[in-house]
């Protein structure tokens, strides 16, 4: 899959207030042009699973429709699976699956089995295939409780579980997520990020994921494409991302006898007595690695325990959104 120079560009009237600029804009309306993406590059390549992620109104809807078919791009280049998605829509959309967060695939009033054998019918699943991909789907996600009843009827976490496999139940080589563990609990959270490893791992599975939870990214992600007010700011591993944004590691270890205060630096970073018998050294990864660290503090003192601390993920966005460093 890849997208160059993909852009779209919403237009829009602008409207004064009062009954005369009504009466006005019938005869001259003020066009607005908004870019919501502008000039996005990036590709992925197949069996890669990639975070995309950005605040609400970066643009990641928007890429998402364009890369599935249901937007056509104001300019740019876009390629999956061989296709052209907004020329060639009806054979490219038999080879993609899409989770919309809040939008189900599902038909509303009518029990969740008959949907999937809806879509059975309409993918052309044999009956011993489409056995093997719902035993797969219950033994993962466990939707064997919700098949019998209306869609209408299930929780939105139960809702998103039979989402999940509607998207998946003719094994499409592209996955797009939209916020696919909004609304479960941490075992079903649990649960959703196991299925989609393992579909990605047996079946090769090429996965595009935006999501506002930043573990869902953690788990599953080793490289993320950040995006915001429609441009893109990062693409690379995220680890890389860390690095660059909050480079800073802690280490905490506990002491069994108090130092002597000469030994409290090292390398002319400083040792932070926080607690009693406890201490803090906060390092530069891109200067010193932690093992290096830990290695010297476990020569220099009498450790009785110690523990490592990377900045969360939540924070280095938090901080590229607050002070705009990216």
């Amino acid at each position: 899959m890849s997208a160059r120079g993909l852009t779209k560009v919403f237009r829009t009237y602008r409207r004064e207030e009062g009954l005369g600029a009504a009466l006005r804009s019938l005869l001259r309306r003020v066009p607005t042009e908004t870019a919501a993406v502008a000039d996005v590059t990036f590709s992925i390549e197949r069996g890669e699973m990639v975070g995309y992620i950005g605040a609400n109104g970066a643009g990641k809807s928007t890429t998402i429709k364009m890369l599935t078919g249901i937007l056509t791009p104001t300019s740019g280049e876009i390629l999956c699976n061989g296709f052209v998605p907004y020329r060639d829509r009806t054979r490219y959309v038999a080879t993609i699956g899409v989770v919309f967060g809040q939008r189900t695939q599902l038909w509303w009033d009518i029990a969740v089995v008959e949907s999937f054998k809806l879509l059975k019918e309409i993918y052309g699943l044999s009956n011993a295939e489409y056995a093997e991909r719902m035993a797969l789907f219950d033994r993962v996600l466990g939707i064997s409780a919700y098949l019998r009843q209306p869609v209408r009827k299930l929780s939105l976490g139960e809702r998103m579980r039979c989402d999940l496999a509607a998207s998946l139940l003719h094994s499409p080589s592209l996955l797009f997520l939209d916020e696919p563990t909004i609304g479960l609990d941490v075992v079903a959270k649990a649960n959703v990020r196991e299925f989609l490893q393992e579909i990605n791992r047996r079946e090769g599975t090429t996965i595009l994921l935006t999501t506002h939870d930043l573990s869902d990214i953690e788990t599953l992600c080793r490289r993320v494409v950040l995006i915001d007010h429609g441009r893109l700011l990062f693409d690379g591993e995220l680890e890389r991302l860390r690095d660059r944004i909050l480079p800073t590691t802690s280490i905490i270890f506990d002491v069994k006898t108090l130092p002597d205060p000469s030994l409290l630096t090292w390398n002319g970073v400083p040792i932070a007595e926080v607690g009693s018998h406890r201490y803090r050294m906060d390092i530069d990864r891109r200067a010193v690695s932690p093992a290096a660290a830990v290695k010297e503090i476990v020569n220099r003192f009498d450790v009785a325990d110690l523990s490592i601390e990377e900045p969360e993920i939540e924070e280095v966005v938090r901080r590229i959104y607050r002070e705009g460093v990216a």
